[in-house]
């Protein structure tokens, strides 16, 4: 079984890839500390280059990203951190259940007034953190992630990082098939209907696959 806090699954690079952020903006955070801790967590990797990142850093990259896209300056996104792990008592507290909850009233207050309201002038940031924090799946047993869907693709094909399949990387929720395999048949010059048919998929879940995976 994958150790989600210790198991290296992803290098830097990848979780960028896969989250959508600047690589500089990912060393950043895996450098820079929050009450003691690294911003995100990193593991010691067996050899130069290799995978460095465990799972429970992904998510926490994910959260940190959220309030990166929310408007929220560097130094208020690790003040708030640093204040959550001091709430909820724990280094990890970006990536535990209880964020949605005390964590998300703590981001509130590091808003600035005029970020009350985002985007439309509608909709509220506590609304617009809870959409992100929407696509964490929550481990019952011990209240920290399990499983996080990746926003970028659609919901005809959602696809997740699971630290129990794929070792890491992308796969797709339904059959937990990894992206790139599928990806990979099609650019080997299959059509989107074979490609679905070995995978049973259908082809527009392909389609939306390789559509977005080929824009990251």
């Amino acid at each position: 079984m994958v150790d989600k806090f210790n198991d290296p699954l992803l290098t830097p690079k990848d979780v960028a890839r896969h989250l959508g952020i600047p690589e500089s903006t990912m060393y950043y955070w895996l450098s820079e500390e929050a009450n003691g801790a690294p911003l995100v967590h990193k593991v010691m990797p067996e050899k130069r280059g290799w995978p460095s990142v465990p799972f429970i850093a992904v998510v926490e990259a994910y959260v940190l990203r959220a309030l990166r896209d929310l408007g929220l300056r560097k130094h208020k996104i690790r003040e708030a951190a640093a204040d959550v792990r001091r709430t909820l008592d724990t280094p990890y507290a970006l990536a535990t259940k209880r964020i949605t909850t005390d964590g998300v009233d703590i981001f509130v207050h590091y808003a600035d007034d005029d970020m009350a309201r985002v985007g439309d002038g509608q909709r509220p940031f506590r609304e617009m953190i809870d959409g992100y924090l929407h696509y964490i799946d929550w481990d019952a047993r011990d209240g920290f992630a399990s499983t996080l869907r990746l926003r970028q693709y659609p919901d005809i094909a959602p696809v997740i990082i699971d630290p129990r399949f794929g070792w890491g990387a992308p796969v797709v929720a339904s059959i937990k098939v990894p992206v790139d395999a599928v990806v990979n048949l099609w650019l080997a010059g299959e059509s989107l209907e074979n490609v679905a048919y070995e995978y049973d998929l259908t082809r527009e879940q392909v389609e939306a696959i390789c559509r977005t995976a080929r824009a990251a």
